[in-house]
């Protein structure tokens, strides 16, 4: 016998829950493939009640798929909505959407209306929802006179709030001036209308500013109104004040003003109505005043409050239900309570549905002459009145289809032809909405097609659960058969289960499972096959295990790791200590089966784990290496202690359990504590973890448990050598299931895709399950919309995919886990965001300001928040540099990029070249990537100042002239304009002569300096010029050439005797007078002016002269101070240029004698030649350098 589909499963365990859950998610409505003719599906339309941002366009979704593709037509408020004689109204090519350019004119509440979309081509029309579509309001608040408030001590306070009504409902909360919350408690609260409630005041409460704040989440604004003034006098402060009028009788008792039984302050009276809505949350509030501050109980007649969905806020005075039924309705009392007595309020809650499905109508593909049924059933209070339209239109009214009958919430097809073809609307509405769906009949004849890709290879490990795929379509609808091997053996039910989608399951998949699968389908027009190939591998094994060691310090270790597994997979062996990759250590060694770890030392202890991976499965095995010290001398044998042995289980109880045990032999060294590890045996059976440990010299324990675990216990002993290894596993304990006591961690909410919004997190393990049937209830919910949470309960997985969203909205996400016990606590609300998508705007108004030659400033105009749809991460801008005419040919420019994070609008483009021609453009990134780069920019860089002479050269020196020869600048950063030559002759004390500035034009690259004097260095400083200013100059230093003849001379009388005599005599002379002086001075007398002339009249004072011809003089103290003046103007000192100690190595520091030199702001040098006079500028260009031989007798010729 074939296997064929059946519409009932059989043998589901529990043990297949998760699975048949996955399944499920697989099967949905038969999907018409889109290459064939069927009638248009809505797929995406805006909210029923759509509210939107009065900044912004509005866009009005629909979308449909059909074949042919659908056309696309609105009505607003009942009538055709003609969008092309509106010029702010355009449609979406291919789509339904529209899109009303609002921010460039016109006004939102123009188009406040109903609409609706209608989708039609050849097969039919589908219709979207009633599409209210309102601006929302942020109104400001009423002007009102506030008087302040003044009562005592303890009495009860109401502050209204009283908000303007927006759209969408404001949300309020009270804050003082500074915009800090007003602290809440039991005696202080907020009500649900925003009133703030004090059940008794207290002195502190004085204050002048309690504000109350609204703020309108979708045009993201808040309004304030008018703080209020509240003063609270204490009973002293008040019997002080009237005590002068009033009788003793008439004084307030302190007892009076702070005892007191509860009232309520709202809801007023004994009793009152509440009316909710199926599914929504019910909010239920009393608050009460009262001293000492009452406490609020709730309670429900006749029944009990539900325990998961019912939720206490506002300090016990606000009672929530969520997922609020009909079951819910009855009568609350809420109980205000104090020291004094107690009160309570009835109030009386009826729940309402608005309609909500019990079956929504599904397409349906028949073939030409088939029957078939659409069902439209839903519920309500009151029950909800079921209408049918076809294509739109009211069936009544619509051309009749002898085929079809309507039977209340049933349309019953019988022997339909291709002209029966259409759309179907099921309508379920009350006094509190309506539902409405579209189902569409396609008549079709279409011979049976497998959509599976043909050959697929399914590879499954032995024992496990193997699923071959067999999609498929066809009309009428086709039985699926599924045959193995070639020659077409029929599969059993008692080993297969197929499911409805045409899946084939293999429960347990064995060796003999593997082969070659043939899926068929078949109809009466036909007939589809496809093969699919199923590969069974031998599970990866570790046959034989790394083992506990113990090894002295310094001696080789070794682990051995064997893995079996199948020939025909390959696996890799890694290993990790300590749960992390082994150290990079050329002691490890690894080869095929072992670890050896060479040389061991005392941080080589850890846990060594063995892990074998393929492509379909994994494994694992560990051990734990201990290290101890070497034995120097034989002793006594020392070791680990021998396991513990005979362990029992007393005393159970639902979360804990006594163990007791007999140690064994501590083997020379005492215990020092014993571990007890326990093994899962329901979710990780040959998993020991650690669960405690205690003293050496204890023998039992109390262990804590958790629900839901099979439990095997094992206790080790450890001394100072080690750990003994494990005792045998004690007798197993199951506790009993509990709900989970947390809920997943690392829940995230991210886009994949532009329109979804991917939720993951971290499982919870079997361990901390607490129960069977694990589940997640996903939540989400947008964060600035007013949309009721949306709630899906999915399997024990990881992830789930929201389809359908807008490009980057926030989203509020929350999940909780649950199993066939109940739910865990409410879980923690994290924020997340659908998809990013390209930004679609670039950015406006680039406007570039050029700073200096080598810097320029951008602006441009942020782009809307809408258009980046995504998170800013800044502002990209491109520049390049125009080619020259020699670089042009290349086919690269360099393109620079600088990028300003967040939301800049401006920023500086540094390290630009002068004299250049750029062009830019500016581009908004997110996290998706960039967007459309604006128009390019080009601006020009002005002239700078150029870079210094490439090279500087002197040559062809002779007695009167140099020749300098230069390359231009290598980076003239404009049009050279001249260039500047300064020079100045330098003595031999590196005195430096009159600066002469000579200009040069600027094509010249050689000049020839004449006239100069004979045997003297001479110091260039060299420039160039642009019509920006100087650049950066060159120095250099030559000398003149010397006569022959006069070097002869000089040399000549140099070396005669009688000359050297002679200045040996000036010498001597010169020492004889300055002693002399120094003996008169130390007299405290001074020279006559006799004595002065006699000594410029003496010969021998001769080689005192100094170049200029003048003589020096004797100084007393008095006059010596004169030393220490600045050189004059017109010394030897360049006036202008001068070149600093960082520009050359030549600096004028050098050149003087003195250590003091510094710059007059001028830029001439100031300070002091050490041990000379100031004297007057030489004349000409004669030479100032000091008297010696030579030079002595240069002055003489």
């Amino acid at each position: 016998m074939q296997l064929k589909i059946m519409p009932k499963k059989k043998r589901l365990s529990a043990g297949r829950v998760p699975l048949i859950l996955f399944l499920c998610q697989m099967i949905s409505a038969l999907e018409v493939p889109l290459d064939l003719v069927q009638p248009p599906t809505i797929t995406q339309q805006s909210p029923k009640d759509y509210i939107i941002d009065p900044r912004e366009n509005i866009v009005i979704q629909c979308e449909a798929k059909g074949k042919p593709p659908p056309s696309f037509s609105w009505t607003r408020n009942g009538t055709h909505f003609d969008i092309d004689k509106d010029p702010l109204v355009t449609m979406k090519p291919g789509s339904g959407t529209l899109i009303i350019n609002i921010m460039s004119e016109g006004k939102a509440e123009t188009y406040e209306g109903v609409y609706q979309c209608t989708a039609r081509n050849e097969r039919g029309a589908a219709i979207s929802n009633n599409i209210v579509v309102r601006p929302s309001r942020s109104p400001l608040w009423t002007k009102e006179k506030l008087e302040p408030i003044t009562l005592r001590n303890g009495q009860s306070l109401v502050l209204p709030c009283r908000p303007p009504v927006g759209l969408p409902p404001p949300i309020i909360f009270w804050m003082d001036n500074s915009f800090q919350r007003l602290p809440q408690s039991e005696r202080v609260s907020q009500g649900l209308n925003g009133d703030l409630y004090f059940s008794n005041v207290l002195p502190e409460d004085t204050r002048e500013d309690y504000i109350c704040y609204a703020r309108f989440n979708h045009t993201q604004t808040i309004q304030q109104k008018q703080p209020i003034s509240v003063k609270v006098i204490s009973v002293d402060e008040l019997n002080d004040t009237i005590a002068a009028n009033l009788s003793d009788t008439e004084f307030y008792s302190a007892k009076s003003s702070r005892e007191r039984p509860p009232t309520f302050l709202t809801p007023e009276g004994n009793a009152s109505n509440k009316e909710e809505l199926r599914g929504n949350v019910l909010s239920l509030e009393c608050i009460a005043e009262g001293l000492p501050t009452p406490i609020i109980y709730w309670i429900k007649e006749d029944g009990i409050l539900p325990i998961n969905r019912t939720f206490y806020k506002n300090f016990k005075k606000t009672l929530q239900i969520i997922h609020v039924s009909e079951a819910d309705s009855g009568n609350y009392q809420c109980i205000a309570k104090n020291a004094l007595g107690a009160i309570h309020h009835t109030i009386s809650v009826t729940v309402k549905a608005a309609p909500y499905w019990i079956m929504a109508p599904q397409n349906l593909v028949l073939s030409p002459g088939e029957d078939g049924t659409l069902i439209c059933r839903a519920n309500g209070k009151p029950k909800p009145r079921i209408s049918w339209l076809t294509n739109g239109v009211p069936v009544e009214i619509a051309p009749d289809d002898p085929s079809r009958k309507i039977d209340g919430d049933t349309i019953i097809f019988s022997n339909v032809q291709e002209r029966s073809s259409a759309v179907y609307q099921c309508n379920a509405s009350n006094e509190y909405g309506y539902l409405l769906a579209n189902a569409f009949v396609n008549v079709l004849a279409e011979q049976p097609r497998i959509l599976t890709p043909t050959n697929t290879l399914y590879q499954v490990i032995a024992n496990r659960p193997a699923l071959l795929d067999c999609a498929f379509f066809g009309s009428p609808l086709p039985t699926i058969e599924w045959f193995k091997g070639a020659k077409g053996s029929a599969l059993h039910e008692d080993i297969y289960v197929l499911h409805e989608n045409g899946t084939l399951e293999i429960p347990v998949a064995q060796k003999d499972s593997t082969g070659t699968y043939t899926c068929v389908a078949r109809n009466k027009l036909g007939m589809a096959k496809n093969e699919v190939h199923l590969e069974i591998k031998d599970p990866t094994r570790i046959i034989k295990q790394p083992e506990y060691a113990v090894v002295q310090r310094g001696s080789t270790v070794s682990f051995e790791c064997k893995v079996k597994h199948d020939h025909t997979l390959i696996p890799t062996v890694i290993w990790l200590k300590d749960n992390s990759e082994l150290p990079s250590d050329e002691r490890f060694t690894v080869d095929k089966d072992h670890l050896v770890i060479a040389d061991v030392s005392d941080d080589d202890s850890g846990t060594y784990t063995c892990m074998a991976n393929t492509t379909l499965d994994n494994v694992s095995a560990s051990a734990v290496l201990s290290v101890v010290a070497p034995t120097p001398t034989p002793a006594p044998v020392y070791d680990v202690p021998n396991p513990p042995f005979d362990l029992e289980l007393t005393n159970p109880l639902d979360k804990s359990v006594q163990l007791s045990w007999t140690p064994g032999d501590d083997n020379n060294s005492p215990i020092t504590k014993f571990i007890i590890e326990y093994e899962d045996t329901m979710h990780e059976a040959g998993l020991w973890h650690h669960h405690t440990e205690v003293s050496g010299t204890q023998t039992t324990a109390q262990l804590k448990l958790s629900p839901y675990v099979n439990y095997s216990f094992r206790v080790m002993a450890e001394n100072s050598i080690g750990r003994s290894l494990p005792s045998e596993a004690s007798e197993q304990y199951l506790t009993k299931a509990a709900e989970p006591d947390k809920n997943p961690m690392a829940v995230e909410g991210l886009g994949s895709e532009p329109d979804n919004l991917v939720i993951t997190w971290k499982p919870l393990n079997g361990f901390e399950s607490n129960g069977p049937g694990l589940q997640y209830k996903v939540s989400w919910r947008q964060k600035d919309g007013d949309d009721e949470w949306t709630s899906v309960v999915v399997a024990n997985v990881s992830k789930y995919i929201v389809s359908g969203t807008p490009t980057f909205v926030p989203y509020l996400i929350k999940v909780q886990a649950l199993n066939d016990v109940g739910f865990a606590p409410e879980p923690a609300i994290v924020m997340g965001h659908s998809g990013e998508d390209l930004p679609m705007v670039a950015p406006g108004n680039v406007r570039v300001t050029v700073v200096n030659s080598t810097l320029a400033e951008v602006h441009w105009d942020p782009v809307p928040l809408k258009s980046i749809r995504g998170h800013l991460q800044g502002y990209r801008i491109y520049y390049w540099k125009a080619q020259s005419p020699s670089k042009r040919n290349r086919r690269h420019i360099e393109k620079k990029i600088l990028t300003f994070q967040g939301s800049k609008t401006h920023g500086m483009l540094p390290g630009l070249e002068p004299f250049s021609h750029y062009t830019l453009n500016v581009r908004v990134v997110n996290g998706k990537g960039e967007g459309p780069a604006s128009a390019d920019q080009v601006f020009n860089t002005p002239e700078g100042v150029p870079s210094a002479p490439s090279s500087l050269k002197i040559v062809n020196p002779t007695l009167d002239s140099l020749t300098l020869e230069w390359d231009p600048p290598s980076h003239p950063n404009g049009i050279l304009t001249e260039y500047t030559l300064k020079y100045q002759p330098i003595n031999s004390t590196h005195e430096l002569g009159p600066l002469v500035d000579l200009k040069i034009p600027a094509n010249k690259t050689r000049w020839t300096l004449k006239n100069l004097n004979f045997s003297t260095r001479y110091k260039f400083y060299f420039y160039a010029q642009t019509s920006a200013g100087s650049g950066s100059q060159i120095t250099e230093e030559a000398v003149t050439t010397m006569d022959e003849a006069m070097a002869s001379r000089q040399v000549d009388i140099a070396t005669q005797g009688w000359f050297i005599g002679l200045m040996c005599a000036v010498a001597l002379l010169i020492l004889i007078l300055l002693i002399v002086c120094f003996i008169r001075r130390n007299k405290g007398g001074k020279y006559p002016v006799k004595e002065k002339e006699d000594a410029r009249a003496d010969p021998e004072i001769q080689p005192m002269k100094e170049d200029d011809g003048t003589f020096g003089e004797y100084r007393s103290l008095e006059s010596d101070a004169e030393d220490h003046k600045p050189l004059k103007k017109g010394s030897r000192t360049p006036s202008d240029r001068t070149v600093k100690k960082e520009d050359s190595d030549d600096s004028l520091v050098d050149y003087g004698e003195g250590v003091n030199g510094q710059f007059n702001e001028d830029g001439s040098f100031i300070g002091q030649y050490s041990g000379k006079k100031e004297k007057e500028p030489a004349e000409g260009n004669e030479s100032s350098e000091a008297p010696s031989p030579v030079n002595a007798m240069n002055s003489f010729v």
